[in-house]
């Protein structure tokens, strides 16, 4: 299931939307983003926040995961700018992978995004990927901002990745992805004895039909240990988590 199924991957998208704004020269990690009182209206449609979190850094936008700082941060980008990072990252595209029924995921041409669906890609909805791009594409983060091919076995050779980040770039986004499973983080939990660890959880209300379950959700965590210099990814998904 994590190269045949394809979801909706929530927050887990937003240190690609910082980490496109950062490249683009449109923020810093410090950066000031007004995310007001937690509620954001864009062509009718509302987006919220679990808490009204005011001002945050570019930083403090991925610690709280904020998807109104996300939206705000993806208003300095246009479509495309995003939409070629995605591409770079591997979303929408073919795993060159040999292994058989690797899905592609979704990302619809930039040209037929609305301001609505740029708000809610840099948070994870309306475009859809399987776990393996979603851990394929943090190799971004844990190798200077190159993303790495994949292979199903181990190579000798060590790995050749094609520069999408600066290695400083990439370097601030592993810093936020630590703040975000440290403390005042939505990742606490990742945390291991012995290891430092990044990385960025998402949840997302999952599709029935044309709208959205209210109650239902796709669970999501993607990180890296040790975050100074990582070593391994792991990406994890669960379905309809219940009961905490």
């Amino acid at each position: 299931r994590a190269l045949t199924d394809s979801f909706e991957p929530g927050s887990t998208m937003k240190p690609i939307t910082v980490a496109t704004a950062l490249e683009a020269g449109r923020v810093t990690p410090q950066t000031l983003i007004d995310t007001g009182n937690g509620r954001l209206t864009i062509a009718g449609a509302t987006i919220s926040d679990t808490h009204a979190y005011g001002t945050l850094t570019v930083e403090g936008v991925i610690q709280k995961s904020s998807n109104i700082g996300s939206t705000k941060i993806s208003q300095r980008l246009s479509a495309q700018e995003m939409w070629t990072t995605y591409t770079a990252l591997g979303f929408g595209q073919k795993p060159q992978i040999d292994f058989p029924g690797a899905v592609s995921g979704r990302v619809r041409p930039y040209k037929t995004w609305r301001p609505i669906e740029q708000a809610t890609m840099s948070y994870g909805y309306g475009l859809s990927a399987s776990l393996f791009q979603m851990a394929r594409s943090y190799t971004a983060f844990a190798h200077d901002g190159q993303i790495i091919g994949a292979t199903m076995l181990k190579r000798a050779e060590p790995a050749q990745g094609v520069q999408v980040f600066s290695p400083a770039h990439a370097a601030a986004v592993r810093k936020m992805l630590q703040m975000a499973a440290g403390p005042g983080g939505t990742g606490q939990k990742a945390q291991t004895v012995g290891y430092s660890v990044g990385g960025k959880s998402g949840t997302a209300h999952k599709q029935v039909g044309k709208g959205y379950a209210s109650n239902r959700y796709r669970s999501w965590f993607t990180g890296m240990a040790p975050i100074e210099n990582p070593r391994i990814i792991v990406a994890v998904m669960i379905d309809e988590p219940t009961a905490g």
